[in-house]
């Protein structure tokens, strides 16, 4: 009986075929070619098993167990097999092999892997492309990567959990955002980051949830996984093409084949409605791209969906275009939005303050929650949670949170660890569940304001204006310090009489 496939099986071999790649484009790109072959061969495998068990089903009658097979999640064509790519790895023109194999992987299963407009999840992808060396060199590359993949048993009859390729696909984005630095701030948010967020947002079983910027998805899966059962609905849109792509294999391979993924500008064509307004969600997660230049302005001073109408933000910074989208995509009376933001939307001026202004004034703002500095990839700047609630009642009040020191320091980038998360996430419950008075809550961590007091600080949400973390620095010894300084006075002086002795040594 073979072995069971464990997570880091599968995290090992696929990591290690990257070598491949590496040193040839850069890690933002070779991405795509490891994980879009993590996906060709785990669909590749299940398809085999399930053939397999309907031959044996059937007494080896093909045909019955080919009709049978039309039925299953994917329809895997016979070149796009991994096995036959495989078989054909000495072949002269590999590259344009495989990109057939996954044209027709994508002919074969049309209403799973393509867009609304037509698109498929490969075509921003190409494994006969010039980037990969001349052709001797890409060749060799190539059949190194399949003989990787070869070596990677993928049936489902084999593997220790369902949820083991998901996890697999995860830790490899969160691997190649790692090492792709600045431009992994596109297609990741830290896990830890996404656990928190999908605690603070989570709703009950039925919930519809949406990330309007939903990158390679990992945020909207960790909401799913929150919400405590299978009873839930995925929705998310992402501008880029590639990084859309991996957001539908991610999905996939984690099961939920009814997530609804579609690609384009959320703020200038958003792609989840019904009718001729908005989609309305429950739950409402992202972490859209900072401070965002161009982000449609100019375009949108008449949006067809009224999601302006408190004002129309500047338009070199798209932060609070993303947030006022994002509130309008949450059901009236009962949606909860939760966004990840740079520090400057708390306190900005102009056309920010006003928009600010009055989504507290409308009774919005339900939390502030400061993050440790250097935990997002390609950004060392701390950013901050703000929660609106659309089910607020009467309550006015606003929890801020300062959990800037919450956080395990380490080389490369800060990390929240459970007990940090915990901490932030039991405070806010708290907060929801009416147990918090009004003032300081927990000294240097949180404050529960009244409206009164963020109108008194001209709706400024700066945390510090609030959570008082002000450290009296001890009192300084001056006998000490006086004493210490005659000492360093004495010391030089031994020094300077012993160089000027050395000195005349060397003018005889």
């Amino acid at each position: 009986m073979p072995n069971t496939i464990k997570t880091q099986d599968i995290n090992s071999t696929v990591w290690n075929a990257c070598d491949t790649f590496r040193g040839v484009i850069d890690p933002s790109q070779y991405k795509d070619y490891i994980l879009v072959m993590l996906f060709l061969k785990y669909v590749s495998d299940v398809y085999s098993h399930k053939y397999k068990t309907y031959l044996d089903k059937y007494d080896n009658n093909k045909a019955r167990a080919e009709r049978a097979m039309a039925h299953e999640r994917f329809n895997v064509p016979k070149n796009s097999h991994f096995d036959h790519l495989y078989e054909n790895r000495n072949e002269s023109n590999l590259g344009e092999l495989i990109d057939i194999a996954l044209a027709d992987l994508e002919d074969a299963n049309r209403e799973k892997l393509t867009s609304q407009d037509g698109a498929g999840i490969f075509r921003n992808i190409s494994f006969n492309s010039n980037n990969l060396g001349d052709k001797k060199q890409k060749n060799s590359r190539l059949k190194n990567l399949l003989q990787d993949f070869n070596d990677l048993d993928l049936n489902p009859a084999h593997l220790e959990a369902k949820d083991i390729i998901g996890d697999a696909y995860e830790y490899l984005i969160a691997n190649f955002a790692s090492d792709a630095g600045k431009k992994a701030g596109e297609f990741y948010t830290p896990s830890e980051v996404s656990t928190l967020l999908a605690k603070l947002t989570k709703y009950k079983s039925g919930a519809r949830i949406y990330d309007p910027t939903c990158g390679s998805a990992s945020l909207l899966i960790k909401a799913a996984k929150e919400v405590g059962s299978n009873d839930f609905s995925l929705y998310g849109q992402e501008a880029n093409g590639s990084t859309w792509a991996l957001a539908v294999m991610n999905m996939f391979l984690h099961g939920f084949d009814n997530a609804s993924i579609r690609w384009g500008d959320t703020l200038r064509n958003p792609k989840h409605t019904e009718g001729d307004q908005l989609m309305k969600f429950d739950t409402v997660v992202a972490n859209p791209p900072f401070s965002l230049d161009k982000w449609g302005s100019d375009d949108l001073k008449d949006d067809q969906y009224n999601r302006f109408y408190r004002g129309l933000p500047p338009k070199s910074k798209g932060d609070w275009a993303f947030i006022l989208h994002m509130i309008e995509s949450a059901y009236e009376d009962t949606g909860k939005v939760g966004v990840i933001v740079p520090h400057g939307v708390l306190f900005r001026g102009s056309a920010e303050g006003r928009i600010r202004k009055q989504v507290i004034e409308d009774n919005l703002l339900d939390a502030v929650v400061g993050l440790p500095a250097n935990l997002f990839f390609g950004t060392g700047i701390p950013a901050a949670i703000l929660i609106f609630n659309k089910g607020r009642d009467q309550k006015t009040d606003t929890l801020f949170i300062d959990a800037s020191q919450e956080f395990e320091s380490s080389k490369n980038q800060n990390k929240l660890k459970n007990e940090h998360i915990e901490n932030i996430v039991a405070t806010y419950q708290q907060f929801t569940n009416n147990e918090l008075a009004t003032g300081v809550d927990k000294e240097k961590f949180s404050y529960v304001a009244t409206f009164k007091e963020l109108e008194e600080n001209e709706f400024n949400l700066n945390i510090p204006r609030y959570v008082d973390t002000f450290e009296e620095e001890e009192p300084v010894d001056m006998p000490a310090v006086k004493t210490e300084i005659n000492k360093l006075q004495t010391e030089l002086a031994s020094v300077q009489e012993k160089m000027n002795m050395y000195l005349e040594k060397l003018d005889l």
